[in-house]
């Protein structure tokens, strides 16, 4: 049995910090750089601009174009990509570990040098709107949107990551390389190297590979987003967006505990006990007893300030009041009477197995470690995550389940429906 190595922090002059995880036992290293901006960062001129720079950092630096940056680690057989989220955007590369030098060079390259040059913001546009048309032509995605919409309003964190059609067409090569210099800054750096790696191998690397264009060459201090409660009152109770689609798509949530509640724990169990696989409650009810709906889940997700759990379902448009009355007894229940000792434990099994088996890989692992530091400015312990999990009890899963279940909720609907108002009345029954 391998031993777990603890994780190695690093905080550089200029306020950027490096976190490592060592795993002596593979032969693979990810390296993962976070910034700390995301789409609540934006203002409604630049709405999706976060993203849409994810898109133009691949599109040349000073140093390599866009064929180059991806040939480099494609020709040693490694993948590379980037992701945005409300809160953070992270660019990575997975590499065998003597690559890892060059993957280093080339993802701290994006970061530092990139150009953003108004042909190629001309070109990603178009990809971009691509990517929107997409996101519209699936409404078992819209839907999460569409929530985040109805529930949060015209706010930061209402608005989609992608932005919208107008603020795309919009957006200047002035305005989003603008942003890319205010944003991208050593403080709000955090690197992420986990693998067949040495910390202070990985720490001389960075530096080198940023260190260009004097990039590194300020003083600061790592950059925590603040946990300032954001205050929520939904516009309306249903969300709608009438389509002609062969399912109904709903996504029934209500406001959940905040990522620095150390409640998260009890509530993880608790959306997993309800949604979180074939054995839980809805599930069970929707899917396993009546055949309503193939796709069933749920989920608790956690931001800076706010939070919110939520249930998924897809059904027959015929079957969607059913689904919603449904949904809102089985939380009716478990807010009332809570869940068996049977259930809590399944529920903390699960989210603990998941927890384990998402470590197998050095990707899964530089994800952990950046993504933790990124947000809470430290590392929790592995052990200690799971132990937290494993101290959650029923008590602890019907109080948190009291406090939030019976909160006013929020409905998101895309589906062929006219109105809201037969939904608005199940709500308030």
């Amino acid at each position: 049995m391998s031993v777990r190595r603890p994780v190695v922090r690093t905080v550089l002059p200029s306020g950027l910090r490096i976190v490592t995880e060592e795993v002596p036992s593979v032969r693979s290293a990810a390296i993962g750089i976070w910034v700390n901006v995301g789409s609540r960062d934006e203002t409604p001129a630049v709405a999706g601009a976060s993203h849409f720079l994810e898109h133009l950092l691949f599109k040349g630096t000073t140093r390599r174009n866009a064929l180059e940056i991806s040939a480099t680690i494609e020709a040693v057989g490694g993948e590379m990509n980037a992701f945005t989220s409300k809160e953070y955007t992270c660019f990575y590369a997975r590499v065998i570990d003597t690559d890892l030098p060059m993957a280093i060079d080339v993802v701290s390259d994006l970061i530092t040098s990139s150009i953003v040059s108004a042909l190629d913001v001309d070109a990603e546009r178009k990809v971009v709107l691509e990517e929107i048309a997409m996101r519209d032509d699936d409404p078992s995605d819209l839907v999460h949107d569409l929530y985040a919409e109805t529930y949060y309003g015209d706010t930061q964190l209402g608005r989609p990551i992608l932005g919208t059609i107008k603020s795309i067409s919009d957006m200047t090569r002035s305005s989003v390389f603008n942003y890319y210099k205010k944003k991208y800054l050593p403080q709000d750096l955090v690197v992420a190297v986990a693998g067949n790696i040495k910390h202070k191998r990985v720490v001389a690397m960075v530096e080198e590979a940023l260190s260009r264009d004097n990039f590194l060459d300020v003083k600061g201090s790592p950059q925590i987003r603040p946990n300032t409660p954001v205050k929520t009152k939904p516009m309306q109770s249903v969300g709608l967006l009438t389509r002609k689609t062969e399912q109904a798509h709903m996504f029934y949530g209500m406001e959940g505990v905040a990522r620095s509640d150390e409640r998260r724990f009890a509530m993880g169990v608790l959306a997993s006990a309800l949604g979180g696989g074939m054995s839980s409650r809805l599930f069970q009810e929707i899917r396993e007893k009546r055949g309503l709906a193939y796709s069933v889940y749920a989920y608790a997700q956690q931001f800076a300030g706010s939070g919110q759990i939520g249930f998924y379902a897809g059904c027959n448009p015929t079957k969607a009041i059913e689904v919603v009355e449904i949904i809102r007894e089985v939380l009716a229940d478990v807010a009332e009477n809570g869940m068996s000792h049977e259930e809590v434990e399944r529920a903390k099994g699960a989210v603990r197995g998941s927890l384990v088996l998402s470590q197998e890989d050095s990707g899964s692992r530089m994800s952990r470690i950046g993504k933790n530091e990124i947000v809470y400015g430290q590392v929790m312990g592995f052990d200690e995550i799971l132990k937290a999990i494993s101290r959650v009890n029923p008590t602890d899963v019907r109080e948190i389940a009291n406090e939030f279940l019976t909160k006013s909720p929020t409905l998101a609907l895309v589906g062929p429906f006219k109105s809201e108002a037969k939904f608005e009345k199940v709500l308030k029954s």
